[in-house]
């Protein structure tokens, strides 16, 4: 069908309409005239559509850099067809929309450039051998695999391992590049109907961020993009003022990134409670951070944890995409931080947690927003809440 785009939506589509129900359509841009071919119809309000000619193009439509950011075919990057400006300016619009809808927060949002420009960033991706046993990505929203040959915005040389040879049909492979430029290559297979992984090359990764070294599982959780480490440091850091003595709370630590700039800034007299529930996590930030004898460590799922930790006077979290959740925002509401510093990777989960942290006196103060993932929809995000 013919159709005039509309707005962008949170999740890399723009908005259309047609005969009342709403169309989400890839690969278009807002303002654009394309034909577009319904790829899921499951019935309801919406739709979903791919543009597959464009009739009338934005002024900021470019040629996409890898031929596979098409429709029907990777599924990994969603504005490959957009400008770099253009692109931050749809994040920062989603973002926009996201605070005034779920949180009824107006506020004008800049996404901010990380270093190192719009390709060759990603250092960590996770691949599948599909039934020919080439490594490739998944489709979007599909299971088919389109096998790959090289991955513009990765690092150069990540994908080498995997696409160089074949892998038993379905077979999972996580590959990371860490900050000393090794590579790291970790096989996942289902067999007789058991999970086994196999670490094919390296397994320990070394990553340089907050002014220090870090030792860590290649394949836990790090921040994808090579600047954003650093950068989410500095604005928590900036941001949090823990005051020599006091107590702070890093909450889903990782492996302890900010919990060594709240402890640089409490001092030996302060404390830093640090909650994770990975063990390996736990173990590995024990071992990077042993030289700080003022982080503590608690393992366990952070909803289980907060309610025995002692008031703090900050409270800097990193939740998963879903995000905190009404427990945990009251769990740090009831403790009475003077400060809260939300890092957040989804504009929904973190729009949804800022109007239960208003609620509880805790509204929204500053805001900056990164480009952590360029070409595609996501968007990292860091807010400061200040107790009313």
């Amino acid at each position: 069908m013919e159709l005039e785009v509309g707005a962008v939506a949170h999740g890399g589509h723009c908005v259309s309409r047609v005969d009342g129900r709403v169309v989400f359509v890839r690969h278009a841009l807002p303002g654009e005239l394309v034909l577009a071919e319904v790829t899921e119809d499951k019935g309801g309000s919406y739709c979903r559509a791919d543009a597959v000619r464009v009739l009338r193009a934005a002024a900021e439509r470019v040629e996409p850099p890898c031929p596979l950011a098409a429709p029907g075919k990777c599924g990994g990057c969603d504005w490959q067809h957009a400008s770099p400006s253009l692109q931050r300016e749809l994040k920062a619009r989603v973002v926009e929309e996201q605070l005034s809808r779920l949180a009824g927060i107006e506020r004008a949002v800049e996404v901010e450039e990380l270093p190192g420009g719009m390709l060759g960033w990603r250092s960590r991706v996770r691949l599948v051998a599909g039934r020919d046993g080439r490594a490739g990505l998944r489709e979007h929203r599909g299971h088919a695999v389109v096998a790959l040959d090289d991955c513009p915005i990765s690092l150069p040389g990540l994908l080498d391992p995997a696409v160089s040879r074949r892998w038993r049909p379905g077979t999972e492979l996580e590959l990371t590049v860490d900050g000393d430029g090794n590579t790291h290559v970790r096989e996942l297979s289902t067999v007789r109907g058991k999970r086994r992984a196999r670490q094919i090359r390296g397994g320990v990764a070394v990553q340089h961020a907050a002014g220090r070294e870090w030792k860590l599982d290649a394949h836990g959780f790090w921040q994808v993009h090579p600047a954003a480490a650093d950068t989410l440091a500095a604005v928590a850091g900036e941001w949090s003022r823990a005051s020599p003595g006091a107590r702070a709370w890093d909450l889903y630590a990782g492996v302890g990134l900010f919990a060594s700039v709240l402890a640089g800034q409490v001092g030996p007299g302060g404390e830093v409670l640090a909650v994770e529930s990975g063990r390996r996590a736990v173990n590995d930030g024990g071992a990077n951070l042993a030289d700080l004898p003022q982080v503590r460590w608690h393992a366990g799922r952070v909803e289980h944890v907060v309610r025995q930790l002692g008031d703090p006077e900050v409270v800097v979290l990193d939740p998963p995409r879903a995000g905190a959740g009404r427990a945990i925002v009251d769990a740090i509401a009831d403790s009475s931080p003077a400060r809260v510093v939300y890092v957040a990777c989804d504009p929904a989960a973190l729009a949804r947690d800022l109007a239960t942290f208003a609620g509880r006196g805790y509204p929204l103060s500053e805001l900056r927003a990164f480009d952590a993932f360029p070409m595609t929809h996501h968007v990292e995000c860091v807010a400061l809440l200040d107790r009313a």
